[in-house]
Order: structure tokens, then C-alpha cells, then sequence
């Protein structure tokens, strides 16, 4: 069940490989993300020492938080994978150009998950290539939508 999605990364960046991560929240966090208060569009990933950080994901307190416990709603979640797939995942960051950037924030039984791409950023002619092909989608479907009612 996916809580947020970040459209903004499908657009920006070809999609190279995807890797499920835990994220390390704080209680009034994961109270905010099950009322759906959580951006993640400006959002993006960096490793410092061997370790993966989510940096940019919004999660607005609710109003009900605590009055002992200050919300930071910007402040940056340490993500959760095995040393091997981060040394990976370092190796192909340096050498190859690619950047790693957050898709989607979803539940896996009671935890939060945070899935993450390896990709690589898009040209200005590729961007439009995608909008040219998403409007010709949605052209053809009202078309198609008028060509049925008309023969009804």
C-alpha cells in the first residue's frame, strides 16, 4: 500500500535499478505518515560513511503532537540496508554517474519501507520526448472515448 509517491523522479530521471529500504523514524513521524503528511517530491539520497541518508523528505507534525517533543519536518532519516548493497550501490554512485533518488514511501505488514532508484538524470530532449508521449497518450484516449460514445 503506497503512502507517498514521488511522480517528479519518473520524470527527471531514466529508472535504472530499485532497492527496498527501512527508514528510521521517530513515533510523531510515523503518526504523521499514517495521516498522510509526507512529501517526498524535493527529496533525495546520500551516502556518508558507508551509510544511506534520505534528505529532503517533508513530514509535517500533526497538530496533536506532543508538547514535550519539538518536530523537525525536514530533518534527515537514516535509511536501512545490508552492508553489501550499500557497498554496491557506493561503487556504481562514484564511478558511474548515477544518483539515487526516493520513489515511493510504502507499508510492508507494520513497517514503513522507502523504495529507491539508481538513476541516471535526463536531458532536456528526453524530458520532452516524455511529455510529448504522455500528452499523445491522453490525446488517443479521448479519442477513443468520443469515437465509443458516438457509435452508441
Amino acid at each position: 500500500m503506497s503512502i507517498a509517491e514521488n511522480r517528479r523522479a519518473r520524470f527527471d530521471y531514466h529508472i535504472e535499478e530499485r532497492f527496498e529500504t527501512g527508514l528510521v523514524l521517530e513515533g510523531w513521524e510515523v503518526k504523521a505518515i499514517r495521516a498522510g503528511q509526507v512529501q517526498l517530491t524535493d527529496g533525495y539520497v546520500t551516502i556518508r560513511n558507508g551509510e544511506l541518508y534520505l534528505i529532503g523528505c517533508r513530514i509535517n507534525a500533526l497538530r496533536t503532537a506532543s508538547t514535550h517533543v519539538n518536530p523537525e519536518a525536514d530533518r534527515t532519516r537514516k535509511l536501512l540496508m545490508h552492508k553489501a548493497e550499500i557497498k554496491r550501490l557506493i561503487g556504481k554512485v562514484e564511478q558511474r554517474g548515477f544518483t539515487l533518488v526516493p520513489l515511493n514511501l510504502h507499508y510492508k505488514g507494520a513497517r514503513v519501507k522507502v523504495e529507491i532508484a539508481l538513476a541516471k538524470g535526463k536531458a532536456e530532449h528526453d524530458k520532452r520526448d516524455t511529455e510529448k508521449k504522455r500528452d499523445w497518450e491522453r490525446e488517443k484516449g479521448q479519442l477513443m472515448r468520443h469515437k465509443v460514445s458516438a457509435k452508441s
